[in-house]
């Protein structure tokens, strides 16, 4: 599997919203439990400085953590789960580029047609969605930790144009960009759109 382009704020932020969408591309160990979790686990969250992510199950078990017996890190559920982290990781590492199902396809190495269909089955959307969702949470994560423009930090999330990052931001989030970076940050800075 390849690593993914994550920064551990935004794995942190992704196990204490209990992504389910980041479940086998990253492991979470917790050093004062000597566990690791799947990011979507909903046991007790640990203290940020307790937490090491693991790209590799293994990698976490070498280093002496043990799986967690609520989410079961070490159990595959699906026969197509394999290809869905092997296209998942590819939606988190190319999320800033135009993406179309067919490329999308074929780096899997299958149809556009079944991908689509074991990728809902697997997940409950379809590749584009989980792709938007991908994006808004890397331009939220922007919005609050840098000073980039809306316009920016739609581009640098992936969005091709402003006013799609705009209508799905606001259909994910409930808000706009500038309400949004406003809400987490506490301030009324004032962006340029």
């Amino acid at each position: 599997m390849s690593a993914i382009n994550l920064t551990f704020e935004e794995m942190w932020e992704k196990i204490m919203a209990c992504d389910r969408k980041y479940d086998g591309l990253f492991f979470t160990a917790v050093k004062t439990t000597k566990i690791y979790c799947r990011p979507s686990c909903r046991s007790r969250k640990p203290k940020k400085v307790n937490v090491e992510f693991y790209v590799e199950r293994h990698e976490a078990e070498e280093a002496g953590y043990r799986a967690c017996k609520r989410c079961q890190p070490e159990l595959e559920h699906s026969p197509n789960i394999e290809v869905v982290r092997r296209v998942t990781a590819y939606l988190v590492n190319h999320a800033n580029k135009p993406l179309e199902l067919k490329d999308i396809a074929y780096h899997a190495g299958l149809s556009p047609y079944y991908l689509e269909r074991v990728f809902k089955q697997e997940t409950e959307e379809t590749p584009r969605t989980y792709l938007e969702k991908i994006r808004v949470d890397k331009a939220a994560h922007l919005l609050v930790t840098t000073g980039l423009t809306n316009l920016e930090i739609g581009y640098e999330a992936g969005f091709q144009s402003s006013s799609n990052f705009y209508k799905v931001f606001k259909q994910l989030k409930g808000c706009s960009p500038s309400e949004y970076r406003r809400r987490m940050t506490g301030g009324a800075e004032n962006e340029l759109d």
